[in-house]
């Protein structure tokens, strides 16, 4: 959720800053600002809604000269979305501008100090008080501004990521972090700022994260880092593994569009060189160090949010059926606030596309805090839950821009069903069970793509119940979690109301909701309680609901209780998910395009969480 980018160095800024906004667009945000620094005074222009709306904006004033500056899109939390509370926000005192994601928790009672000593706001956010806070404690001379931001910042409880110009320093930019992504990147000459690779990697594929409580000084002469407490820190500098292609449309409408398309590709790179079928063996490098002490765990909890809570909770079951081993998926956001038992061997493994979903960050700290052995799935090199657990597989499906996940579900389930077998291996499973796994994880790919065929069938699925408002999805077993991902999918960029549940659970309360003419969806391929799911079906079209099937390749049978099928290749139970979600996403995209939704930026929503 909201996005930052700044700027030192000898280009025009605006133009970079304004590039760099749409590059976050996908993020979530409602409403932007741009200030830029020429001649020792800050320039700031901002309005709500989207980022055309302050292009706009700045057509009509004429360009901002100046080739240092920051640009931010914002996501209310405090204040309504107004041209006053967006970002970027200044001081009554000293010039200070800054532009913040995150949340000042105690911002109420710095509000108050700063009233008290003679201040006055303008807008209703926390981070017009984070700037006053600053000019407050500004006293000026070199690296003022740099004392300034560190002084402040240990008075502030709460997440931030900041960037803060100053008029009095007009060469100076100070960024800084907690709980919040930010990255510089280093190009020849000038440095690029911002929350997301995405928007450095056109100018620069050299960068660092910032650590907890990291304070950057930049010039165009160099930078400086240090922690809040003035002590200095060495950045690791790396490559950013990621290319322009990668987030460019090319022929495709929409991102989500793109990245349903892009999972076969995705999976084959998830799992290039970590399968050996001939021997019958799963290697994963990330895990290779802990492997006797996973062998040994006797319970593990997974945890994550929305999307990757449905991939962790089958990983629940992959690892129970797999591997043998005691396994439980709960929503980060508990587990985070309860009193949970961590026993002996206990492992947690985090899981998060982006690798910087706040309460999933959190929950993990709490477990590491109690004594377990913390393992990370994301997507995001060098995220902060990458670099917080003590070891980790990375999805590398590539990013993802779509607000809503699609290729990193199908990476998470793969990357959950590699461990299962890393840890299956080496505790019950053969070498011959293993290898016929891995073959079958193998072809999973060439079977998404047969899916992907139908795309313009399952549209016209998508068209003959788009205009519906209430939807039930229903799956058993493995594709329990499944059913629950496509509701999320059709909730989210369609805004069409959805359940999804056990099929069973339906005859204990929700069968009630169930009126002429229902959408239900039953993931209904061929597996150990197939015969049940097909009772079901038959519960729903008693009561006069319209059954959407995705069934098993030359299942007969289904055709004669569901109104429409759609049809996926065989595949062992397990791995299914994999291949069934993927009518369910397109089912999902396919609803918003007809309802007129903005697809890749659905209201209210931000791509990665960072705040509770």
């Amino acid at each position: 959720m909201c996005g930052i980018v700044a700027y030192v160095g000898s280009k025009p800024a605006q133009a970079l800053l304004i590039e760099g906004l749409k590059r976050l667009e996908y993020r979530g945000y409602d409403s932007a600002g741009i200030a830029v620094m020429h001649a020792g005074r800050a320039t700031v222009v901002k309005k709500a809604g989207r980022v055309a709306n302050l292009e706009a904006e700045l057509a009509s004033r004429g360009p901002l000269a100046g080739t240092m500056g920051m640009a931010h899109t914002r996501w209310a939390t405090h204040g309504g979305v107004t041209d006053l509370n967006a970002h970027p926000h200044r001081d009554d005192k000293a010039g200070i501008v800054v532009i913040h994601n995150g949340i000042i928790e105690n911002y109420a009672s710095l509000k108050t100090y700063l009233m008290d000593k003679g201040h006055r706001f303008v807008s209703e956010t926390d981070t017009e008080v984070l700037a006053m806070l600053i000019g407050e404690l500004y006293e000026g001379g070199e690296g003022g501004l740099e004392a300034a931001v560190q002084a402040a910042l240990r008075e502030v409880t709460g997440a931030y990521a900041i960037c803060v110009m100053c008029e009095k320093e007009p060469d100076t930019l100070v960024v800084a972090r907690k709980g919040a992504p930010l990255m510089v990147g280093i190009g020849a000459g000038e440095y690029v700022v911002a929350s997301d690779a995405s928007a450095i990697v056109a100018h620069t594929t050299q960068a660092f994260p910032l650590d907890d409580y990291n304070v950057v000084r930049i010039t165009r002469n160099g930078f400086r880092t240090s922690t809040t407490t003035n002590v200095a820190v060495t950045p690791k500098v790396m490559q950013l593994e990621l290319d322009l292609e990668q987030i460019e449309l090319g022929r495709f409408e929409h991102f989500m569009q793109k990245e349903i398309f892009e999972q076969p590709a995705a999976l084959r790179n998830t799992m290039r060189g970590r399968l050996q079928a001939e021997d019958g063996k799963v290697v994963l490098g990330g895990l290779s160090a802990l492997a006797k002490q996973l062998v040994r765990s006797r319970r593990v909890i997974l945890t994550g949010q929305g999307t990757a809570l449905h991939a962790a909770t089958i990983g629940e079951y992959l690892l129970e059926d797999l591997a043998k081993v005691p396994a439980h998926a709960e929503y980060a956001s508990e587990f985070r606030y309860r009193n949970p038992i961590i026993e002996d061997q206990t492992v947690v493994v985090a899981v998060s596309q982006s690798g910087e979903t706040a309460d999933t960050l959190a929950a993990l700290q709490e477990a590491k805090d109690r004594g377990a052995l913390a393992l990370g799935v994301v997507n995001v090199v060098g995220s902060s839950i990458a670099r917080e657990t003590d070891a980790g597989v990375y999805l590398r499906v590539g990013p993802e821009i779509g607000v809503a996940s699609t290729k990193a579900f199908t990476g998470q389930v793969a990357v959950l069903a590699l461990i299962s077998l890393f840890l299956a291996r080496r505790r019950y499973m053969s070498a011959d069970q293993c290898a016929a796994m891995i073959r079958e994880m193998q072809s999973i790919p060439g079977k998404i793509e047969r899916v992907l065929e139908q795309d313009e069938r399952i549209k016209k699925v998508a068209e003959k119940y788009c205009e519906r408002e209430n939807w039930l999805f229903l799956g058993r077993g493995y594709n329990y979690p499944t059913a629950l991902e496509g509701a999320l999918k059709l909730k989210e960029i369609s805004y069409i109301h959805a359940e999804g549940m056990p099929a069973a659970e339906m005859k204990h309360g929700p069968i009630a909701l169930i009126n002429d003419g229902m959408p239900a969806v039953f993931i209904a391929n061929k597996g150990r309680q197939y015969d049940k799911v097909l009772n079901n079906i038959s519960e729903v079209r008693a009561r006069g609901g319209h059954v959407i099937a995705v069934a098993t390749e030359g299942d007969a049978e289904i055709g004669k209780v569901a109104e429409d099928v759609i049809y996926v290749p065989e595949i062992d139970e397990p791995l299914s998910p994999m291949v069934t979600v993927v009518p369910l996403q397109l089912i999902a995209y396919h609803a918003a395009v007809l309802r007129g939704h903005d697809v890749d930026k659905p209201r209210n929503l931000a791509k990665s969480v960072t705040v509770e």
